[in-house]
């Protein structure tokens, strides 16, 4: 029994495998390699259309960054050829191709010395030189940014070496947003603020060496064929100056990637640590702010003053929150070290917004009552047409009353409605009536209205 179970085991195991194996194969579907290697080496030239492509794209990414339009960014960032380049240098260091990954590396080169400029010139001559929030958004790339250029990459990759053409590649574009950092450094330079243009580097630098890292994992997966070369030499030539490249890149970008990481456990520890230690019954934290490089906790609090005693209390359980060697800054009112300046542009900046807020709501709700009020109008100031052109048709008739009113039916249903009037001197039929009704429909462009005749000295009911 135990033989027959372990052999039952084995080819259950062996089924899994070959399901999983056919599950998920990358090799099914995938094209010839030399129509890989043509597919991402024709992305690589920036010659002809393609630098004017990218010159429109960096302006449309540029003014998206300066009105703070995210439809914008995104229509920049997919007409964007700068994939091009970095995918081609990825294929180059994976296939041994030397030339390509030269080829690669100087185009990027070009393409970020082209939008640098132009989008610096643009930010130069826009009159809108405020710091929209999708500016700020690219000055400070996080570990999430890392994950996202690697795993954006690798899903290039399977894209691009499909046999069927999909919108991976355009999901990539946007994904990993190689557009918007190159123009907020553009923007950085443009207005002299030089910590905007590192940062923004700092981003762009991380999506291409994450790009190109995945690419080249995503070929090797693939095991595309690798370049020969005419002799040894060469080979361990060519292939020590590989090497030196990727290490050149990889490598600061890990150490990059790893600081990242430390950055933002520090400040997830340090938030969950203030949450937690932080809540008081007669005092409030008003401001948060952590510096992960000098490891410190910088806290704003109003109400009741906290005692030495338990701000030493709360310090001891650093240790055990794993955040030894960290400072708690703590401003209490009763120090009169509280960031009163800070505090008050706070309060100003949301006073600021509610009231934009409140200022656009009361605008929309002016602009549909002056619609509403302009529509009456217009229905009531035919009033004095409607009476000469019934006169013609009807000499009977002595007097036209339009009102506009309210048609209430349940408490539910109600409905704007005019409502006409017309006296004459003798009884008119009801096919006058209906022909009259079916008149002024037309003549006012209403699809109902409330039509009553009276005969003078006497209503007539409908």
């Amino acid at each position: 029994m135990d033989d027959e179970s372990q052999k039952k085991n084995l080819s259950l195991a062996i089924r899994v495998k070959h399901i999983m194996r056919e599950r998920f194969s990358l090799h099914d579907d995938k094209a010839e390699d030399t129509e890989i290697e043509a597919r991402i080496r024709d992305g690589v030239e920036l010659r002809g259309a393609t630098p004017w492509v990218l010159i429109f794209a960096i302006f449309v990414a540029s003014v998206g960054l300066n009105v703070n339009s995210t439809a914008v960014i995104i229509g920049a960032m997919l007409i964007s050829p700068l994939m091009g380049p970095i995918m081609g240098a990825g294929l180059g260091v994976a296939v041994y191709d030397f030339d390509l990954v030269k080829r690669s590396l100087t185009n990027l080169g070009i393409a970020t010395f082209i939008s640098l400029v132009v989008s610096a010139l643009y930010f130069s001559l826009t009159p809108l030189q405020q710091t929209q929030s999708e500016l700020l958004a690219r000055t400070s790339p996080t570990i999430w940014d890392v994950l996202i250029a690697l795993f954006g990459g690798l899903a290039g990759i399977v894209g691009i070496t499909r046999q069927e053409k999909s919108n991976v590649i355009p999901g990539v574009a946007i994904a990993t947003a190689l557009m918007p950092p190159v123009c907020t450094a553009g923007f950085g330079i443009a207005t002299g603020q030089w910590q905007f243009a590192g940062g923004a580097l700092y981003l762009y630098a991380i999506n291409c060496v994450f790009i190109s890292l995945a690419t080249v994992v995503g070929i090797r997966a693939l095991r595309l064929g690798r370049h020969g070369f005419a002799n040894q030499k060469t080979e361990k030539r060519v292939k020590a100056t590989l090497l030196a490249l990727a290490l050149i890149t990889s490598v600061p970008s890990g150490y990059l990637a790893l600081d990242l990481v430390r950055q933002e456990v520090f400040r997830s520890k340090a938030q969950e640590f203030v949450d937690r230690e932080f809540t008081f019954d007669k005092s409030q934290l008003v401001d948060t702010k952590i510096d992960p490089d000098k490891r410190v906790i910088d806290l704003s609090i109003l109400g009741e003053p906290i005692s030495p005693e338990a701000l030493h209390h709360i310090e001891a359980k650093l240790a055990t929150a794993n955040l030894e060697g960290t400072k708690l800054v703590l401003h209490q009112a009763g120090e009169n070290r509280i960031d009163l300046t800070a505090l008050k542009s706070s309060l100003l900046s949301d006073l600021l917004r509610e009231s934009q807020d409140t200022v656009k709501r009361r605008d929309t709700q002016v602009q549909n009552l002056k619609a509403e009020l302009a529509a009456r109008d217009a229905i009531l100031g035919q009033a004095n047409g409607i009476f000469k052109e019934l006169r013609q048709l009807y000499p009977e008739v002595t007097r036209v009353l339009l009102a506009d009113g309210v048609s209430v039916t349940s408490e539910e249903s109600k409905e704007k409605v005019v409502y006409i009037t017309i006296t004459t001197r003798i009884a008119m039929s009801k096919e006058i009536h209906q022909r009259t009704e079916d008149w002024l429909k037309v003549r006012l462009n209403l699809n109902s209205i409330v039509l009553n005749f009276d005969t003078e000295g006497q209503p007539l009911k409908r």
